[in-house]
């Protein structure tokens, strides 16, 4: 293999500025940087985990030859990921006149704002639809402004100025769009295919120059931290004040994003972010799409990849059950060798995986239900635009000609110490009529196959009675039954 040619500094462009950093550390945040060393402090901070937006910012990268600009969350996301990306902050829409933006006016005069801490996150969350969208439906806006809380203004006003922003601007005329041209040209500059070394020892940081070097780069560190979306890894840092170093930022490299389909078979790139998915899936295994959406908010998902969300091994992650329902596989790479494995058996225990040192996702194949199949995944949390599921059940099933279940894959999140198949009902099911009476002795089985926590979530009764009720709701759903049915209900003491 030849030798690949290194470089000691992160390029990237801040608002107009080409920026080279060749001192920075594996755990700096975007949000530190602006606020702390270029005093950009329009950009806030808030929950220091993703999920306030008061720091929203956007994040403008080369995807298939195109720019495409999407908003982030910059508390978790790091400095060091940001190699070849143009990243917009709320300074950046002055333009160097007195006149306000057509995003900040319409706020302005519709009075989206009352103390203005939230403001920023805002503005730059409604830039970004209004780029793609310039009369964007009120569902489009609130899908934007998912991952934006605010506390005192109310967001029936902020939906008003959200609606009446072209009223006040052509898209077309927005430097964002005028520079595009000249923006793609510089970021393809940086893009030398060189790999990016930054500091030294332990304390350091490295981006791989394609995929075949990150194979040869975690085969010398088989103990560093892999860093795609950093929706989770970033939390590490900003609650935990864990050592992510030495990190290796994945998120760049264009070989972890392809996204295809192949006899019925879409198969995922380990770098793909749920946005990038989000079109394919919901298309083609529609119960998907919903669920995709009530990931995080829309910073989250345009940072977070479902390689990330499976390789990190949470016993509550969003994609793991359904995929593992879907009869999904993992290919695993270490060094040249590959090797492929069912996606139910990648799980071994709490934070235990079948992956050995060196080795890592990077892809994730995903078979399309058949003519005629039934698949549902149904997520539930204390609020319904809660990230943290307290338990999330996934259904694939397929019948025989007389009504009886001839193949089933049952698999639940926050159920147990790993993503896990319900092997007992499903043992209870096969070869049974797909009827009332069967559900409801099925539903016995359960204590066979989990024995669920307590924690901040949920109570391991309530989630004991969820899954056994959400088997029943998809019994109902699959036959069409209205009547009222036998479902358990949860009784706090």
């Amino acid at each position: 293999m030849a030798t690949v040619k290194t470089r000691n500094q992160i390029r990237f462009i801040l608002n107009g500025e080409d920026v080279a950093l060749s001192d920075v550390a594996p755990a700096e945040t975007l949000l530190d940087y602006l606020r702390l060393s270029r005093s950009l402090r329009g950009t806030k901070e808030g929950c220091a985990e993703g999920d306030c937006g008061a720091c929203t910012v956007l994040v403008g990268r080369l995807s298939a030859g195109k720019l495409l600009y999407e908003s982030v969350n910059a508390c978790i996301r790091f400095v060091g990921s940001l190699d070849g990306c143009h990243v917009v902050t709320i300074e950046h829409l002055a333009g160097g006149g007195d006149k306000l933006h057509p995003v900040q006016q319409a706020m302005v005069d519709f009075h989206g704002s009352q103390c203005g801490f939230c403001t920023p996150g805002f503005v730059m969350s409604l830039y970004g639809l209004w780029m793609v969208s310039p009369e964007p439906s009120d569902a489009a806006i609130e899908k934007a402004l998912q991952g934006n809380l605010c506390r005192c203004t109310g967001y029936e006003a902020i939906m008003r100025a959200a609606r009446a922003i072209s009223d006040y601007g052509k898209v077309a005329k927005d430097p964002l769009l005028a520079e595009r041209k000249a923006i793609t040209a510089r970021l393809e500059a940086f893009k030398d295919g060189t790999r990016v070394e930054v500091g030294e020892g332990k304390d350091r940081f490295v981006i791989p120059a394609d995929v075949d070097d990150l194979a040869a780069v975690l085969e010398a560190e088989p103990t560093a931290t892999v860093v795609a979306g950093s929706t989770d890894v970033g939390l590490w840092v900003t609650k935990h004040m864990r050592d992510i170093a030495p990190a290796i930022f994945i998120a760049n490299i264009d070989g972890l994003h392809s996204l295809s389909e192949d006899k019925g078979v879409v198969s995922i790139g380990a770098g793909v972010t749920y946005t990038e998915a989000f079109e394919t899936l919901s298309k083609r295994i529609p119960a998907l799409g919903p669920l995709i959406d009530r990931i995080g908010g829309e910073q989250v998902r345009n940072m977070g990849t479902i390689g990330g969300n499976v390789a990190n091994g949470s016993p509550i992650g969003d994609t793991p059950p359904p995929l593992i329902a879907l009869g999904a596989t993992l290919t695993l790479r270490k060094g040249k060798s590959r090797r492929t494995i069912p996606l139910q058996d990648f799980f071994i225990a709490y934070g235990k995986q079948d992956r050995a040192p060196g080795e890592f996702v990077e892809a994730v194949h995903v078979p399309v239900p058949a003519k005629g199949d039934h698949f549902a995944v149904y997520k539930v949390t204390k609020r319904r635009d809660e990230d943290i599921t307290a338990s999330l059940g996934a259904f694939w099933l397929q019948l025989a000609k007389d009504g009886t279940v001839a193949d089933v894959r049952i698999a639940y999140g926050g159920m147990a110490a790993t993503p896990k198949r319900a092997s007992a009902v499903e043992k209870a099911l096969l070869g049974q009529p797909w009827s009332e009476a069967t559900v409801d002795a099925a539903m016995a089985r359960y204590a066979e196959d989990f024995t669920p926590l307590t924690d901040m979530r949920a109570t391991a009764e309530y989630r004991a009675l969820v899954a056994k009720n959400l088997l029943l709701r998809f019994y109902a759903e699959t036959t069409g039954t209205k009547a009222p049915l036998t479902v358990s209900r949860y009784e706090a003491a």
